[in-house]
């Protein structure tokens, strides 16, 4: 009995096992979180910087700006702007050339990036336009041949649309001959044309043909088209230097889902930009 009493007590330890990402907890969700934060607050300043103009991202600059007063458009600092705003026009980058939409680059005038300029000429263009189609009520064309006209102003220019309809056509069927309705609509674009110098470039198209055809004359006709097209305007005065191309497209740029629509027959007239 008296050596059971010397020996050692035995000692159970219980162990409780939890899971196994217990020993990182949840901090990833926090840092998950935060990323996605600055991802939005990042994709927010790119859509305000290309949907708001340059007065108003002064305004924006300001608004967030210290209010020490060094001049209306001051970011309040003396630093590398001079206290000038970061989207100020006067205020380039002085580290290298910058430069702005109002005081462009030569490369940037040469390319035709000079945004004043291209408003300007947008504003032109669509003054003509409006003359063309009546808008400004100083067409002397019918109602039922302006309905044959659709105007739009591109980063190429003004351009003219001419087209067919199931009523009236611009050429005689599968020829290059000229109907009455194409001699007045061009008559009408050699007087409104004239308003602007802008050069000019001629396209014809066609609508496709039901089969496939070894010598698909689509190609030859809408070339024709816009030639007799050059002739006519010229014939009813414009400057022959004024056309800088004449091009045929065939029946690869269709406008209606039908590809053997009439309305796929068209000319396109375009005033070119004086910078493009």
């Amino acid at each position: 009995m008296a050596g059971q009493g010397n020996a050692a007590p035995v000692i159970i330890k219980k162990v409780k096992k939890g899971g196994g990402d217990g020993h990182h907890g949840g901090a990833w969700k926090v840092a998950y979180a935060d990323f996605v934060t600055a991802m939005m607050a990042f994709f927010l300043l790119m859509w305000l910087l290309n949907a708001t103009t340059e007065k108003q991202r002064k305004g924006i600059a300001d608004y967030f700006s210290p209010t020490i007063p060094i001049n209306p458009v001051s970011g309040g600092g003396d630093g590398a702007f001079g206290g000038e705003s970061v989207f100020s026009e006067i205020a380039n980058p002085q580290v290298g050339t910058g430069s702005t939409s109002t005081n462009p680059m030569d490369q940037n005038k040469a390319a035709g990036r000079n945004d004043r300029r291209f408003d300007e000429e947008t504003e032109e263009l669509r003054k003509v336009e409006e003359i063309l189609v009546g808008k400004a009520g100083e067409s002397d064309v019918h109602p039922d041949v302006l309905k044959h006209i659709v105007t739009r102003v591109t980063d190429e220019g003004l351009v003219i649309e001419l087209f067919d309809n199931e009523d009236a056509t611009l050429f005689v069927e599968n020829t290059t001959q000229p109907t009455n309705l194409l001699s007045q609509l061009a008559g009408m674009l050699v007087r409104v044309t004239a308003l602007v110098d802008n050069k000019m470039a001629l396209e014809g198209h066609v609508h496709a043909r039901p089969v496939v055809l070894n010598d698909n004359p689509v190609w030859t006709l809408s070339a024709d088209r816009a030639e007799s097209m050059r002739q006519l305007m010229t014939g009813s005065g414009m400057d022959y230097d004024r056309v800088l191309r004449v091009t045929g497209h065939a029946d690869r740029e269709l406008v209606a889902r039908n590809p053997m629509s009439p309305r796929n027959n068209r000319l396109e007239i375009i005033l070119l930009r004086k910078e493009s």
